[in-house]
């Protein structure tokens, strides 16, 4: 699925002492499979996925996605491709504040109204989302359950891709592991790329690939 020829992403390129985010990683990642990201802060694994993502333009190197090169895209063929293609879970939730819980998940689901709403409530249930929750505001939920929601609503649409950036930071270990099995679930058929610091909730991931300071340290394929 993915190809990545000698990437390399540099911060500060008008600077005397240039920052290699990413220094000439080569890797192929599959179709299909629970996929590890791991490494200390600053260590390129947050802009690898943004790269992988499109969401940030590599300093060189190439990037093919289904044997779309990347550098042959335009613009709009590159948000065409996240809308349709990729699913993502930042950080921060970024949940509409003035939206229900529901809503906020199903706002870019393709489906009609009534079966978006089925297909949400139900990605909400697993993740340990209460019905009476659901059309609340994100403001009246803690800050797990927006993290929780902002990764169902990842899912809403069933992408081939889903980018999750420290997916497990905000929750209690009992649903940390919850949502990493929800994950392993969704993996079976889908790419799913989580970038981590904690090896502990990457315990059922296919393959672990660490980043030191911008350089593939270690890849391990399990099973």
């Amino acid at each position: 699925m993915f190809e990545i020829n000698n990437l390399t992403l540099i911060y500060d390129m008008d600077k005397e002492e240039k920052v290699y985010a990413i220094n000439n990683v080569s890797l192929t990642l599959p179709d299909t499979g629970l996929i590890g990201i791991i490494g200390p802060s600053g260590s390129g694994k947050s802009s690898l996925m943004y790269c992988l993502s499109t969401l940030k333009k590599p300093t060189d190197g190439e990037i093919i996605y289904n044997g779309k090169r990347y550098s042959s895209l335009s613009k709009k063929e590159m948000e065409s491709l996240r809308r349709e293609q990729f699913g993502f879970v930042f950080q921060r939730h970024f949940l509409i504040g003035y939206m229900s819980v529901l809503d906020n998940v199903i706002v870019s689901s393709k489906l009609p109204k009534d079966m978006a709403k089925q297909k949400g409530r139900e990605l909400l249930s697993s993740m340990r989302i209460k019905t009476t929750e659901m059309n609340k505001r994100p403001r009246h939920l803690s800050g797990g359950q927006r993290q929780r929601c902002a990764i169902a609503r990842a899912l809403i649409n069933e992408p081939a891709v889903i980018f999750a950036d420290e997916p497990t930071a905000s929750l209690d270990h009992e649903n940390a592991f919850h949502v990493m099995n929800q994950l392993k679930n969704y993996s079976k058929d889908h790419l799913v790329l989580v970038i981590t610091h904690d090896p502990s909730i990457l315990q059922e991931a296919d393959r672990i690939i660490e980043l030191w300071d911008g350089i593939i340290r270690s890849d391990e394929r399990r099973g």
